[in-house]
């Protein structure tokens, strides 16, 4: 139906009062049981958004706000409310003077006012409509007993961003001023120039501030490139979800703030800290348009440099990200003539080899051994390339592989036979370890007669072991792994899964077993 117009609809018995399960009761002298002509005239209609698929709750917007950003757990917001029952009787009045405050997510007000709320934008005006599976007693109300629906009106006044960023408490971001544009579109990106003001403060009852910019950096700010490992993880975490012009309030953790960087000397190891950054502005790193290549290249040595720096220094996913931000802009890089191919095509299997290097150091071996292969798919001598998918192959536990790929160095370069001397020495070291726990592990697992039952050795190794890991993590996964080698033999799924299985089990004598 259109606006304002009037229908006749005719309606049988089986969809109207005369239904299975009729929502609305009739007198018992209705004519529930004939067919009735209903005249209607639609005086009006608004959209609503459906909150809940059972109808729960509903929003319907009588004013639009500003911005796409929605409340969240654990946003502070004030907000105009009041309520009626379905049959109009006065719930909540709209209190006079403060709007009502309360804390996203801490159950302040009834589950489906909140639900509702988080779907509006700072200054909407809605109608929150609520049944009552999604009422609960709460400071708002704090009696619901009765109460069938509610219909709240709400203007979302204003809403303080607190985010947590780690999920588990630990590092908070609470916005003090609001910045300029919109979140997250305008915040920094990865490879940006910031340019901040900081306070830096213990969490103690005297709030020592062990740092200030703007008195013991004469007043001028602190500059720093994202994502290069400059400043305390937690702190370029926070600063990465500021706007321009945004001040904002961290509460950090002693791991993401100075006890894995370089600690000032006014805070005690393990300390929590409280940073307030403002974030004055930032520069996004200049793309490649109108350079030409050697303009790309030397702006990729600087890139990689700064990788290489990362991985020295233990920062293996800051550094990763960093050669496959160049990998992803070679995409449009068109060499010229032969002499700039073939260096863009040394400098690409160089960056693959460095993000392998990272994933081996992160332990995804498999990982590493796939980009490694980007390089052997073009050349399949690549020296480098084999050492390193030959050191993931070994990492991993495929010794076989990981000897071909060594021995195959020795025959395309000789003066790589250094190298794949000791990565074979080191091989042979680590399969020698591996069959002397597997020996200890499985020892007196046959010595039982028919019948009996087969208990694995003593786990615990002699000290004299030598490289042998103490991570209980790490035991318990090896033991896990070599008790599944007395599975039968192993099908195709089987090998795919365990691909070194098969060899260790015919090292150790096991294949000529029977598991009683």
């Amino acid at each position: 139906m259109l606006l304002g117009e009037v229908a006749m609809f005719k309606v049988k018995p089986e969809l109207h009062y005369g239904e299975e399960d009729c929502p609305v009761s009739v007198a018992d002298g209705f004519p529930k049981d004939d067919e009735l002509h209903f005249e209607i005239e639609l005086i009006d209609f608004s959209k609503v958004k459906v909150i809940t698929e059972d109808l729960g709750v509903l929003k319907k917007v009588n004013e639009e706000g500003h911005g796409w950003e929605q409340p969240r757990e654990p946003y502070e917001i004030k907000a105009w409310i009041s309520g009626k029952s379905g049959d109009g009787k006065v719930i909540i009045s709209r209190t006079r003077g403060e709007p009502f405050f309360f804390t996203f997510g801490k159950s302040e007000i009834p589950k489906g006012l909140e639900m509702g709320i988080g779907m509006m934008s700072r200054g909407e005006k809605a109608v929150i409509y609520v049944t009552k599976e999604y009422l609960a007693e709460s400071p708002l109300i704090p009696s619901v007993e009765g109460i069938s629906e509610i219909h709240f009106e709400v203007e979302l006044v204003h809403f303080i961003q607190v985010r947590d960023v780690l999920g588990d408490g630990r590092l908070i971001k609470r916005r003090l001023r609001d910045g300029r544009g919109e979140f997250p579109m305008d915040c920094p990106l990865h490879d940006s120039l910031l340019h901040v003001h900081y306070k830096g403060m213990l969490l103690n009852e005297e709030k020592t501030v062990f740092y200030d910019t703007r008195v013991h950096n004469n007043g001028q700010p602190l500059e720093f490139r994202s994502g290069e490992g400059l400043v305390p993880e937690g702190f370029e975490m926070c600063t990465r979800l500021m706007l321009p012009g945004e001040i904002s309030l961290v509460t950090c953790p002693p791991d993401y703030a100075y006890d894995k960087f370089p600690r000032p000397a006014e805070v005690p190891q393990g300390a929590y800290i409280q940073w307030e950054i403002e974030l004055l502005d930032y520069e996004k790193q200049k793309d490649w348009t109108g350079f030409n290549f050697r303009e790309i290249m030397d702006d990729v040595e600087k890139i990689k440099g700064t990788g290489n720096r990362l991985f020295k220094e233990g920062k293996y996913e800051l550094a990763k990200a960093k050669y496959e931000h160049v990998l992803r802009e070679f995409n449009h890089v068109n060499p010229q003539d032969d002499d700039e191919g073939k260096e863009f095509s040394e400098t690409r299997n160089l960056l693959h080899l460095n993000v392998a290097a990272c994933l081996l150091k992160m332990g995804e071996f498999r990982k590493s051994i796939e980009t490694s292969n980007k390089v052997l798919d073009v050349n399949p001598v690549h020296v480098k390339a084999l050492y390193r998918r030959g050191m993931a192959y070994m990492a991993g536990g495929d010794f076989e592989e990981a000897r071909a790929d060594f021995k195959k160095m020795l025959s395309v370069d000789k003066s790589s036979e250094s190298s794949a001397k000791a990565a074979l020495l080191k091989l042979k070291k680590e399969e020698q370890e591996l069959h002397k726990r597997a020996r200890q592990q499985f020892k007196g697992l046959f010595d039982k007669k028919p019948g009996e039952i087969a208990e694995a050795g003593d786990p615990d190794l002699p000290e004299n072991v030598p490289n042998e890991s103490h991570d209980a993590d790490d035991q318990d996964d090896e033991k896990e792994h070599l008790l599944e080698a007395t599975a039968p033999a192993p099908s195709s799924v089987w090998s795919k899964i365990w691909p070194s299985g098969k060899r260790l089990i015919t090292t150790l004598g096991l294949d000529r077993c029977t598991i009683l």
